[in-house]
């Protein structure tokens, strides 16, 4: 893996305190070689649901697919499809196809195993920088900086502090034990137990936990892509939740465009925005905005989203 094109110490933002490795890039990310184009994941964080986090599955095959290119190339997209459940107690194979390298672009196809069946498959495309006249982007939403918002995890305990949501207590401390290898803050944050009808849209400010470094924009992109896949499905819920509570959800297909150098381990703001749901799916898209205004990656996903109306004893 290779260096970024442009570091970024300029962004804002900053190291997190210390010098301690990120936890995505020392086990969550680091794939065992097996042979030529064949690696091991393993897993670290497992979701309450019991299914493979799809984040860690789209970052670890972009991993696999950097491995077998050449130094001076960067993902600049991926399209993928989680065909199966993965399975969270035993490891996946990563098989990589060179399908194509050419003079600009090189690209590589990319096949998740477990139990000897495709649960994941990946076609990821890489370019040589390439400078252009014709430049545009959208403007990042106007947004408080990450400095001045609490924490989930500071939002949480607000509520377990709060007697009127103590017959919540059970289901708020079991979301805030989730060893989760990023860091999030709301942008227009609402009580986990408040329940209210709501826009298709959510901001939060985003970054993985620990340090990285500058020094390999081809590890911030996978990063990125664990990060991508976190409460991004669950936008095209917040129009539904205060009426629905999610019976199934999982992920069916994942894409992202990479625009501009960033560092995962500095803050990031997380547009999405889920436009259209129905036939038990729900479409979402999402933008990774750098803290100097800059896109940095664009995202779409599609799940299966199943629901059922909410019982008059709980609704958490």
């Amino acid at each position: 893996m290779s260096p970024p094109q442009d570091p970024e110490d300029e962004q804002g933002g900053g190291d997190p305190p210390g010098d301690l490795r990120s936890v995505l890039v020392t086990s969550v990310l680091n794939l065992e070689p097996l042979d030529e184009d064949l690696f091991r994941g393993t897993h670290y964080w497992v979701p309450s649901t019991q299914r493979l986090f799809g984040g860690q599955i789209v970052g670890q095959a972009l991993v696999a697919a950097a491995k077998s290119v050449s130094e001076d190339v960067h993902v600049h997209s991926l399209h993928c499809y989680f065909v199966r459940t993965g399975d969270p107690k035993v490891p996946v194979l990563y098989q990589v196809e060179r399908t194509r390298t050419g003079a600009s672009f090189s690209v590589r196809f990319v096949k998740a195993v477990q139990h000897g069946r495709p649960i994941f498959i990946c076609q990821a495309s890489f370019q040589k920088a390439q400078p252009s006249p014709m430049q545009h982007q959208f403007s990042m939403p106007a947004v408080p900086p990450p400095e001045e918002l609490l924490s989930h995890e500071a939002l949480i305990n607000q509520c377990l502090r709060d007697p009127k949501f103590q017959k919540y207590q059970v289901g708020l401390n079991r979301i805030a034990a989730q060893e989760v290898p990023i860091e999030i803050k709301l942008v227009n944050p609402t009580a986990p137990c408040k329940l209210k009808k709501m826009e298709p849209k959510q901001m939060f400010w985003v970054r993985a936990r620990g340090h990285i470094g500058e020094g390999d924009m081809k590890m911030h992109c996978c990063v990125a892509a664990y990060i991508s896949d976190f409460a991004f499905l669950g936008t095209a819920i917040l129009p539904h939740r205060w009426q629905y509570k999610v019976d199934f959800m999982v992920s069916l297909d994942h894409s992202m465009w990479f625009h501009a150098p960033f560092r995962a381990d500095h803050w990031m703001l997380y547009e999405c925005e889920s436009p259209w749901a129905g036939s038990s799916r729900g479409l979402v898209h999402g933008r990774l905005w750098r803290q100097d205004g800059v896109l940095a990656v664009s995202c779409a996903q599609e799940g299966v989203i199943r629901v059922k109306p909410w019982d008059s004893t709980s609704k958490l």
